[in-house]
C-alpha cells in the first residue's frame, strides 16, 4: 500500500461514516495465515475467507506525485451502483454523478434502462463518457450472439466479457471454453474483444486428476481470440481459499497473469477487508493494488464493490480518487 498521502482523506472519511476506522487494522499486522487454508469445496462460497496475512507496508517508498493508473484508463462496474440504477436515484441521475465523479468510462450491467443501444450511446455522449466494457453471458444462439455484438458496436465498447460460469463438470468447461472461442472469433472480425471474467472458483474446484476450472479454460480458451479480465479481489481469494496463496495473495494473483496463455487487458479492481474476508471499498482493505499495477499494467481498470461499504456512489468516489492518488515509487 501507499501510505502517507493526502490521497488517504476520501477514503478516511468512507469509513468515518460507518464509524469505524479499518485502516488502523491494516497498519496493523492481519491475522497470520488462516489455521489451515479453507478446503477448496465447491463454488464461491457464501462464508467469508480466512483473513490473509497482509504483506508489510512499504514505509520507505514515496508516492511519485504521478496518478497509480493513468486517469483515462478508470472505469467503473454498474453493478456497483446497481441499487441506486433501480431505486429512487434512477439510472439518468445516477450516471451524472458517475461523470461528474470524473469517471470517463463504464462497463455494462443490467440492461439498457428503457433505451436501445444506440439512445443509451448518445446518452452517454452528452455525459462525456463511453460504455467500453460490458458483462454478457454466453449466448445460446447465434442470433442472439449477433445481437449482443451489434450492441456493443452501438455502444461504442471495446471489449466483452463473459462475466459467470459455474460447473463441478469438466466436459462443461470444454464445452464453454469452445463456445467461447466461437464467439469471440465473430466479435473480432466486429472489432471487439472478447474476454473472460474469473471468481475464486475457478482456482478451488477440483475436476479430478489435478485440473481446475482454470486450467481447463486457460489451455482450450484460444488466446489470439480471448483475453482475461482479471478480478483483483476474486484472484486473491482463490489463492487463499485453495491454499496456494495464503502467504502471498497479490503473489498468487500475479502468478495467475503470468502463467495464462492468454492476455489479462482488463482489470476488476475489488478490495478485500481483512477482518472478514469480504469485499471493501477500493483502498480500504488488504490488496496492495500497486504492487500488480507495477507487475502488470493493462488497458483499463475496473472499479468495483458488490456491496457497497457506505452507500454505492461513496463506493464510486472512493474507488475513483484512490486510482487517481499518487502512485508509490
Amino acid at each position: 500500500m501507499c501510505y502517507g498521502f493526502d490521497g488517504e482523506r476520501p477514503l478516511e472519511r468512507s469509513l468515518a461514516q460507518r464509524g469505524s476506522s479499518r485502516r488502523t487494522v491494516l497498519r496493523s499486522t492481519l491475522a497470520t495465515a488462516a489455521a489451515g487454508a479453507v478446503a477448496a469445496t465447491g463454488l464461491a462460497a457464501a462464508a467469508p475467507a480466512a483473513a490473509a496475512p497482509a504483506a508489510a507496508p512499504a514505509q520507505g517508498r514515496k508516492p511519485s506525485g504521478r496518478p497509480l493508473v493513468p486517469p483515462g484508463q478508470i472505469s467503473i462496474q454498474l453493478w456497483t451502483v446497481r441499487d441506486d440504477l433501480n431505486g429512487e436515484r434512477g439510472f439518468d441521475a445516477t450516471l451524472r454523478e458517475i461523470a461528474k465523479t470524473g469517471y470517463p468510462r463504464v462497463e455494462q450491467a443490467g440492461g439498457y434502462f428503457g433505451r436501445s443501444a444506440k439512445e443509451l450511446r448518445r446518452f452517454y455522449d452528452r455525459l462525456g463518457i463511453k460504455a467500453t466494457s460490458s458483462h454478457e453471458g454466453v449466448s445460446e444462439t447465434n442470433t442472439a450472439l449477433d445481437t449482443k455484438i451489434a450492441n456493443a458496436k452501438a455502444l461504442g465498447q471495446s471489449y466483452i466479457n463473459v462475466p459467470y460460469l459455474a460447473s463441478e463438470n469438466a466436459d462443461d468447461w470444454r464445452r464453454w471454453a469452445d463456445r467461447m472461442n466461437e464467439e469471440a472469433a465473430r466479435a473480432k472480425r466486429a472489432g471487439i474483444k472478447y474476454g473472460y471474467h474469473n471468481h475464486a472458483h475457478e482456482f478451488t474446484v477440483d475436476l479430478g486428476r489435478g485440473r481446475t476450472p482454470w486450467s481447463i479454460l486457460t489451455e482450450r480458451l484460444d488466446r489470439r481470440l480471448v483475453h482475461l479480465e482479471i478480478d483483483l479481489y476474486w484472484a486473491v481469494r482463490g489463492g487463499i481459499e485453495s491454499g496456494d496463496g495464503v502467504k502471498d495473495p497479490e503473489g498468487f494473483a500475479l502468478e495467475v497473469i503470468r502463467r495464462a496463455p492468454q492476455k489479462t487487458l482488463q482489470y476488476h479492481v475489488k478490495d478485500r477487508n481483512p477482518e472478514t474476508g469480504g469485499f471493501a471499498d477500493v483502498g480500504t482493505g488488504h490488496i496492495d493494488f500497486p504492487r500488480i499495477f507495477r507487475a502488470h499494467s493493462v488497458k483499463e481498470y475496473i472499479v468495483e464493490n458488490d456491496t457497497p461499504d457506505v452507500t454505492p456512489l461513496q463506493t464510486a468516489r472512493v474507488g475513483y480518487r484512490y486510482l487517481r492518488g499518487p502512485k508509490c515509487r
